[in-house]
């Protein structure tokens, strides 16, 4: 990739507006869309997990990809989500996303089987192989049940379509390890899922984050980037302290696991920017759980005191 291809700082992982089971929210992902481009991010990651993409239809996939794409119109980076247990269809939606003229694909190891790192490299070159679009790996083991461990990323790190890695696996021994092996190639981008260990993984060399909490604040986000790419330690610790308090009150109203992603769902619902609903088997949240997440927003300043309705 050229120095103008590369990707860097806060790209916010969508999560997808839904108007029904099977029907996107239209005038939901334009309004969430405009609000992040508006917040200074660099780019969006549509079909990731906090985009609910294994619970979605192929056609919504699709729909999503399309419109989206069609809003951001250039402005900023776009990665499309092809993690699947097919790999077929990742690649056939891979193809669909070039077509729509997305910047980047994503993968995760493919759901379900455990596998051998040998399998797993070899998944890897097979799918970057038949795909246009510059393929970021996904390290997820908590979801995919397998990890790109160092010596796979390491036998990865020089396939001229693999241009980086994203890690949600919170072990930061681990990003230290795959920073500091990404310094044999400059142009492989590895970027922190968890959005608490932002700051602490551009410090250390990381190009970004991809947190969930931009979808309500990217502003946040993006100031904090900012300030741990200058080093500025006094902005940094004013920051961080927001991103762990806006964590630690809209994340854990929700039942655990997947508090996290209702928990946003409910807020974005709440501050009037898209629905709500999330695809089954999660549910949304309601009643006093969701008139917690309108008190924890207004504690926040995120909406008004007099904000009290929650949209459908």
């Amino acid at each position: 990739m050229s120095s103008a291809s590369l990707f860097r700082g806060i790209i916010v992982p969508l999560v997808t507006p839904l108007a029904d089971r099977d029907r996107l929210d239209e005038p939901g992902l334009k309004k969430l869309l405009e609000r992040v481009i508006a917040g200074g991010v660099h780019g969006v990651f549509l079909l990731g997990s906090t985009g609910e993409a294994p619970s979605l239809t192929e056609h919504l996939k699709r729909e999503l990809v399309s419109k989206a794409v069609e809003i951001v119109n250039r402005r900023v980076k776009v990665i499309v989500g092809i993690t699947d247990t097919s790999l077929v269809d990742s690649i056939e939606l891979a193809a669909f996303a070039a077509e729509e003229r997305a910047d980047a694909i994503v993968a995760a190891p493919p759901p379900y089987f455990p596998i051998h790192q040998a399998d797993l490299r070899a998944y890897v070159e097979t799918l970057a192989e038949n795909c246009e679009l510059p393929l970021f790996l996904y390290n997820m083991p908590s979801h995919s049940k397998v990890a790109f461990e160092v010596p796979t990323v390491r036998q990865l790190l020089h396939h001229p379509r693999i241009a980086g890695l994203k890690d949600s696996s919170g072990n930061m021994l681990y990003f230290n390890q795959i920073v500091q092996l990404a310094q044999e190639r400059p142009s492989f981008q590895v970027f922190i899922g968890p959005e608490e260990l932002l700051a602490e993984s551009v410090l250390v060399g990381g190009k970004g984050g991809i947190c969930g909490g931009a979808n309500l604040f990217p502003e946040l986000y993006v100031e904090l980037y900012n300030a741990a790419t200058i080093g500025d330690l006094a902005s940094i610790h004013r920051l961080q302290h927001r991103v762990l308090r806006l964590a630690s009150k809209l994340y854990s109203v929700g039942d655990p696991p997947s508090g996290y992603l209702t928990g946003l769902k409910c807020a974005l619902s709440c501050m009037g920017i898209c629905s709500g609903r999330l695809a089954e088997p999660l549910r949304s949240l309601t009643g006093e759980k969701s008139d917690a997440i309108v008190q924890h927003l207004q504690d926040l300043g995120l909406v008004d005191r007099q904000a009290t309705a929650v949209r459908a």
